[in-house]
C-alpha cells in the first residue's frame, strides 16, 4: 500500500489526507444524527396527551428527558404555552434556526472533499504526465532512444492519482447526499411537530377560554 502511495507522487498524500478527513466527518455526523433522531409521531402522540390533560409541567419534562432537536423545538413552544398562536410559532421558529445549523454542520467539509478530490487526482495526473515529457526531452537531447520503461514512471504516477482522486471522491458524494438526507428527514420531522404543537396548544387555549 505505502509503494503505491509513493509511486503515485506528492498529491497521494493531499489526497489520502482528505480521505480520512471525510471519513472521521462522516462518523462523527452518522453518530450525531442517529442520536438525534427519534419517533417523532409517537412523542407528539404522548405530549399531546398530556397537554390536553393540562399538565405543563411533565410535558417539559418530557421534553427534557427526550433526545434531538424534534423535542428543543417542541419545549420552546410549550413555554410559551400561554401566548398567542403567533407568538408560539415566533419562538419555535427563533428555536428551528439554532438547531438546522447543528444538524448540517460539516456537510459542507464533505462536499468540498467530493468536489476536489478528482481535482487533486487530476493535478497528479498532470505531473506525472509532465514527468512523462521530461524523460523524452532529456533523451531527445541526449539523442538517446526513448523506450516505454522510460516512461513508465510518470504515467504510473498519472494513474495513480486519477484512481485515488476518485476512489476519495465517489464513497464521500454518497455519504454527503445520504447525510443530507437524514438532515432534511429530521427538519421535517420538526416542522411537522411544530405545526402540530402549534395546534394543539391554540385549541387547548379555545377549549378553556369556551
Amino acid at each position: 500500500m505505502w509503494y503505491l502511495v509513493q509511486k503515485g507522487g506528492p498529491m497521494m498524500y493531499l489526497i489520502i489526507l482528505t480521505s480520512v478527513l471525510a471519513f472521521g466527518v462522516v462518523i462523527e455526523r452518522i453518530y450525531h444524527l442517529n442520536r438525534a433522531r427519534i419517533d417523532a409521531n409517537r412523542f407528539m402522540e404522548d405530549l399531546s396527551g398530556i397537554l390536553k390533560r393540562n399538565k405543563i409541567i411533565e410535558a417539559i419534562e418530557m421534553c427534557n428527558q427526550t433526545p434531538g432537536p424534534v423535542s428543543h423545538i417542541v419545549k420552546s413552544g410549550i413555554l410559551k404555552h400561554d401566548r398567542t398562536r403567533s407568538e408560539i410559532k415566533e419562538a419555535v421558529s427563533e428555536t428551528a434556526q439554532l438547531e438546522i445549523p447543528r444538524l448540517e454542520r460539516h456537510l459542507p467539509i464533505l462536499a468540498t472533499i467530493a468536489h476536489i478530490a478528482p481535482l487533486l487526482g487530476l493535478l497528479g495526473t498532470v505531473t506525472g504526465m509532465i514527468k512523462s515529457f521530461q524523460v523524452i526531452q532529456q533523451k531527445a537531447l541526449s539523442m538517446m532512444p526513448v523506450n516505454p520503461g522510460d516512461l513508465a514512471g510518470g504515467i504510473w504516477e498519472a494513474l495513480l492519482a486519477t484512481l485515488a482522486g476518485l476512489a476519495v471522491a465517489i464513497p464521500t458524494y454518497v455519504a454527503h447526499n445520504y447525510l443530507v438526507n437524514q438532515v432534511d428527514g429530521l427538519i421535517h420531522d420538526m416542522e411537522r411537530s411544530a405545526t402540530d404543537l402549534v395546534n394543539i396548544l391554540s385549541s387547548r387555549r379555545d377549549t378553556y377560554e369556551v
